[in-house]
C-alpha cells in the first residue's frame, strides 16, 4: 500500500521532555567505543568550554527515532512497520547535547515517495532544549520494503513461465 502523499509537511506535537543524564551519555559512549574524555569527565568538557559532559553526535538518534515512532504509528499514513528498515540518518547541530539538557523533539514528514516498489519516508526531527533553543536537527530515512506478495507474484510469474 502506497503511503499517503498528503502527509508531506505534516508535523506532530513535541515529545515530552527527555532529560539527558551523565550516566546515559557515558553508557552510550562506551557502547559505541568512543573514549573522548568530554563524554565522561566534566573537567575535560569544561576545558573545551562546555558546562557539563557532552554526548557523542549520534546520541540524539535514540530520542529522535523514538519521536519518529509517532509518525510511524499514525494509521492514516499507511506505513507497514513490519516491512521497515532504517535507510539513513544525518544530523545538523547548533550545539552539542549536554548532561542536564531537557530535550523535546518535533517530527515533520519531509518527503514520501516510492522507488522500485518500496515506500521511502523522510522524517525531520527538530530537537530543542527547555528554553526552546534549537540544539540539533536529525533526518531519518525509513524504507518500507515492497510487500512479499508482489515479489512472490513476480517470482511465481517468472517461475511459472519457465515451467511451461
Amino acid at each position: 500500500m502506497a503511503l499517503d502523499q498528503s502527509f508531506v509537511g505534516r508535523s506532530y506535537p513535541p515529545t515530552a521532555p527527555y532529560e539527558v543524564g551523565r550516566e546515559k551519555i557515558r553508557e552510550f559512549a562506551e557502547a559505541i567505543g568512543d573514549t573522548h574524555p568530554a563524554y565522561t569527565d566534566p573537567e575535560a568538557a569544561g576545558e573545551l568550554g562546555h558546562p557539563d559532559v557532552i554526548a557523542p553526535p549520534t546520541f540524539v538518534f535514540a530520542i529522535t527515532f523514538k519521536a519518529a515512532g509517532e509518525v510511524v504509528a499514525d494509521p492514516k499514513l499507511g506505513l507497514d512497520y513490519s516491512r521497515v528498515v532504517h535507510g539513513d540518518q544525518k544530523f545538523a547541530y547548533t550545539r552539542p547535547v549536554r548532561a542536564g539538557d531537557r530535550l523535546t523533539v518535533t517530527s515533520t514528514i519531509e518527503a514520501v515517495r516510492s522507488m522500485a516498489g518500496n515506500d521511502i519516508l523522510d522524517i525531520r526531527g527538530e530537537v530543542r532544549d527547555e528554553a526552546g533553543e534549537h540544539v540539533v536537527t536529525a533526518w531519518t530515512k525509513l524504507v518500507a520494503r515492497a510487500a512479499d506478495d508482489a515479489a512472490d507474484d513476480a517470482a511465481g510469474g517468472a517461475a511459472g513461465k519457465q515451467g511451461e
